[in-house]
C-alpha cells in the first residue's frame, strides 16, 4: 500500500451519498456531500437539527446501523477508501487512528467498571501495550485533561464524577491512542456554559498537543469560532457553504447561513428596536424536498424558473477555499441589511405582582444506602428575596445545581417551602402544595417546559390536550365555546388551526413548544415560568419562539420568570437579571447592569464562557477551577469563594469564614460579595466589541 502524504487531506469526503432504507421508501439523508480536513486542522459541521451532520460523522466511522448505507461518493482517511475497507482493517482504524466524542459522555461509559480500567483498555486493544504501561498512561492523560487527584479519578465509577469530569474522560479515552482524527459530536450540548468552556479550551489545547484532527459538529456557531479553522454549513442533507470561519462568518455567500446569523441574538439584538429574524417556513423532510434548492421554498432571494430549475451545484466564492451552493451568490448585496422588523414598544412594568422574601429550601435525606445514618441536609435554596412585575421578564441564571429549578418547583407548588414567604397576587402561596391550591391560583401561574418532547401526551390530539386544559380552569360554559378558545389560542401561539388534529408525533420540536406555551396560557396566565424553554430547539426556532413569549407578553402584560444558562438569549428579552450560585442570589439589577461591570465575580466568569459568534467580540477568557460545590456540604464563607479568582484582593481571609453581605450599588443593582469598591471600580468590561 502506498505511504500517505501528509501534505494530502488526512480526511476527503467526495460526493457523499447516504440513505435509509425502511419498509415504505429509501430516505435520502446526505446526497453530494464533499468537504476536506487537512492535518491538523479543525473543520467544524453546522446546521439545524436533521440537516445531516452526525449522519456524516457516523458515516466516517462506518456505523449507520443496519437500514443505513452509502449509496454513493467516497470516504478517504489518509488516501484510504473507507467505504470499500474491510471489517478487518476498520477494527484497527477505529479507536486507534479514528476516535469519536459522542454527545451524552454515559452513553460511552461501562457503569460497572472503574474509569482506570475503561481507560487503560484502549492502549492494551489497540496498541498491545502492557497493563502497568497502559495504568501509567491512563493516569497522565487524566492529568492532561485537568482532573483533579487523577488517583482518585481512576479508582472512581463513572456515577461517582459529574457530567464535566464524564465529558473529560470521555475525551481522555478518545485520546488514549493519540487518534490522527478526532471526531466530536455536540460534545458540550448537556454541560453548563462554565463547564463547556474548560471542555473547549481543553480540546483546542489538546489539539495542538497532539497534532490531532478534529471533525467538531455543532449547532452553536459561537462554539465553532473558538474551535475551528474552516467551517462547511450543511442545510437539508447538502453542504452549502464552506470556507475559512471567520471569512464565512464576515462574507456569507449562501442566503441559509445569513438568516442562521439573524436568527441568533449577537451583542446589538434588542427584543423592541432590533428583534431577531426568524427563518420563514420549517425545514423539509428528506423525502419532500423541494425541486432544485432545498432552501429555495424559505429564501428572500428566491427566483422562480431558476433557483427551483434543476440541481445546483457548488460554486467557487472569493476566499480561502471558499464556496457556496447558491446560483444568485455574485447577484445579492451581502452588506444590505435586514429588512426591519416591526419595531415594538417596550412592555410597560406595572406593580409587583410576585414577592419572595427569605426563601430557605431544604430537603432532609438519610446518608446511609438503605435509609439508616445520620440524616443530612440539602440547601437548595438560601435566603432568596426578590420582586417580579407585571410586565417585565426576570431572567434567572446560574449553572446545574445551583437552585434555579427547586426555585421554580416551590413557585409552582410541587415543593413547599423550608422558611420564608411567597406572596403571588397577595396571596401567601409558599406553603401551599399545588393540589391545594385554588383553580384561580394554578392558572393565573404556568410553566413552560424544558423538553416539548416530555410534556405533551403522545396519544391525545393537539387541540384535545389544549381544551383538556380550559376544561381544568373552569373556562367556557359548553364544549363550543371551549372548541372556539382552543382555535383562538392556536392563533395565538402562531399555529394553524388544522393543527387541532394532529398528533404531538406529526409536529417538529418547535411546533411541540408551541403547544406547550398555549396550554400555559390556556387559563390566562398573569406569571409563566419558563425553564430552559428554547435550548432544545434549533437556532432559527429560538427566534421564532421567542418571539412568539415576548409577542404574548406584550398582549397580556405576562410577567416572565425565564430559566436560562444561555447569556445571550437572557441578554437579548430579559429587562432584569438574577444570578444564583449554590442556593443563593449573588447579583440583581437590570440587564444593563448585570452585564456591564462592576460584576460579582461569578457573573464575570459566566459573561467569560459564552460563546460568542462573531469574530469582531473580544472576550477576556477566564475559565473557573473546578465544579459547583455539593449543596449537602456547601465550603463556609462565601459560596463561591473556592473558584474565585479576586479572592486575594480581600484581606484578612473573611471571603473562607463569613458569608457575604447583600450590597447596593445603586439603581436596584445588588451584589452578595465582599470586595471592595475600589476593586469592584478595576473591573473591566469581559465584552468588547472591537472598531468597525
Amino acid at each position: 500500500m502506498p505511504e500517505w502524504d501528509p501534505s494530502q487531506p488526512i480526511l476527503e469526503i467526495d460526493n457523499l451519498s447516504i440513505s435509509f432504507f425502511t419498509r415504505l421508501r429509501e430516505i435520502p439523508a446526505v446526497m453530494d456531500f464533499s468537504c476536506k480536513v487537512m492535518p491538523g486542522e479543525a473543520m467544524g459541521l453546522v446546521g439545524e437539527s436533521g440537516c445531516g451532520k452526525s449522519t456524516v460523522a457516523l458515516a466516517v466511522m462506518r456505523d449507520l446501523g443496519k437500514n443505513g448505507r452509502i449509496v454513493g461518493g467516497s470516504v478517504r482517511f489518509k488516501g484510504r477508501d473507507l467505504t470499500t475497507m474491510g471489517d478487518e482493517d476498520l477494527r484497527r482504524l477505529r479507536g486507534s487512528e479514528i476516535a469519536m466524542i459522542y454527545q451524552e459522555p454515559m452513553a460511552s461509559l461501562n457503569p460497572a467498571m472503574k474509569i482506570g480500567a475503561q481507560l487503560a483498555e484502549v492502549p492494551m486493544i489497540h496498541r498491545g501495550m502492557g497493563k502497568a504501561e497502559a495504568w501509567a498512561l491512563a493516569r497522565q492523560i487524566v492529568a492532561d485533561v485537568r482532573l483533579p487527584d487523577p488517583d482518585r479519578i481512576l479508582n472512581a465509577y463513572p456515577h461517582q464524577l459529574s457530567g464535566g469530569q464524564q465529558q473529560r474522560i470521555v475525551i481522555a479515552m478518545a485520546l488514549m491512542s493519540k487518534p490522527a482524527l478526532l471526531i466530536l459530536d455536540e460534545p458540550t450540548t448537556a454541560l453548563d456554559v462554565t463547564v463547556e468552556a474548560g471542555i473547549v479550551a481543553l480540546v483546542k489545547e489538546l489539539g495542538r498537543k497532539y497534532g490531532t484532527s478534529m471533525l467538531f459538529i455543532s449547532h452553536n456557531l459561537g462554539l465553532v469560532l473558538e474551535v475551528c479553522d474552516r467551517l462547511c454549513v450543511m442545510y437539508s442533507g447538502e453542504a452549502v457553504e464552506t470556507g475559512n470561519v471567520e471569512e464565512v462568518f464576515q462574507t456569507m455567500r449562501h442566503p441559509y447561513t445569513q438568516a442562521l446569523f439573524r436568527a441568533i441574538p449577537l451583542p446589538g439584538a434588542d427584543k423592541t428596536s432590533r428583534p431577531l429574524v426568524a427563518i420563514p417556513g420549517n425545514f423539509p423532510l428528506p423525502h419532500e424536498r423541494p425541486r432544485g434548492c432545498n432552501f429555495g421554498p424559505r429564501c428572500n432571494y428566491f427566483v422562480a424558473g431558476r433557483c427551483d430549475g434543476g440541481d445546483v451545484p457548488m460554486a467557487e466564492a472569493p476566499g480561502d477555499r471558499h464556496a457556496t451552493r447558491c446560483l444568485r451568490w455574485s447577484e445579492i448585496d451581502w452588506d444590505a441589511p435586514a429588512a426591519a422588523g416591526a419595531v415594538v414598544e417596550r412592555t410597560p412594568v406595572g406593580a409587583p405582582v410576585l414577592k419572595v422574601r427569605e426563601l430557605q429550601k431544604y430537603y432532609r435525606i438519610s446518608s446511609g444506602a438503605f435509609g439508616g445514618g445520620a440524616e443530612k441536609v440539602v440547601k437548595a435554596n438560601e435566603n432568596l428575596s426578590f420582586e417580579a412585575r407585571e410586565g417585565e421578564t426576570l431572567a434567572i441564571v446560574g449553572e446545574s445545581g445551583c437552585g434555579k429549578s427547586t426555585l421554580a418547583k416551590v413557585l409552582m407548588g410541587l415543593e413547599t417551602a423550608s422558611d420564608g414567604s411567597v406572596n403571588l397576587f397577595n396571596h401567601y402561596v409558599q406553603s401551599t402544595p399545588i393540589q391545594n391550591r385554588d383553580t384561580a391560583t394554578v392558572a393565573n401561574l404556568q410553566m413552560v417546559f424544558q423538553n416539548p418532547f416530555d410534556t405533551l401526551n403522545p396519544s391525545m390530539s393537539v387541540g384535545r390536550q389544549i381544551v383538556r386544559a380550559l376544561e381544568i380552569f373552569g373556562i367556557g360554559d359548553s364544549d363550543a365555546a371551549r372548541g372556539k378558545r382552543m382555535l383562538e389560542l392556536l392563533d395565538l401561539v402562531k399555529l394553524p388551526r388544522a393543527f387541532a388534529e394532529r398528533m404531538p408525533r406529526q409536529l417538529s420540536g418547535g411546533q411541540k413548544q408551541r403547544v406547550g406555551i398555549a396550554r400555559a396560557f390556556a387559563g390566562g396566565a398573569r406569571v409563566v415560568v419558563a425553564d430552559e424553554p428554547v435550548s432544545a430547539l434549533d437556532v432559527s426556532v429560538q427566534a421564532a419562539v421567542t418571539d412568539l413569549l415576548m409577542d404574548i407578553q406584550r398582549k397580556n402584560r405576562t410577567t416572565l420568570l425565564f430559566i436560562s444558562h444561555d447569556l445571550s438569549i437572557v441578554r437579548y428579552l430579559s429587562d432584569r437579571v438574577m444570578v444564583m450560585y449554590l442556593g443563593h442570589v449573588v447579583e440583581m439589577g437590570s440587564t444593563d447592569q448585570v452585564f456591564s461591570p462592576p460584576y460579582h465575580p461569578y457573573t464575570e466568569a459566566l459573561l467569560s464562557a459564552v460563546p460568542i459568534a462573531d469574530p469582531k467580540v473580544k472576550k477576556q477568557h477566564i475559565v473557573l477551577d473546578g465544579d459547583i460545590p455539593s449543596a449537602m456540604n456547601p465550603p463556609p464563607g462565601c459560596p463561591f469563594q473556592t473558584r474565585c479568582r479576586w479572592k486575594a484582593e480581600v484581606a484578612g481571609g473573611i471571603c473562607e469564614t463569613e458569608l457575604p453581605p447583600v450590597r447596593d450599588l445603586g439603581d436596584g443593582h445588588q451584589i452578595k460579595c465582599h470586595l471592595a469598591a475600589e476593586v469592584l471600580d478595576r473591573m473591566s468590561p469581559v465584552i468588547t466589541i472591537a472598531a468597525e
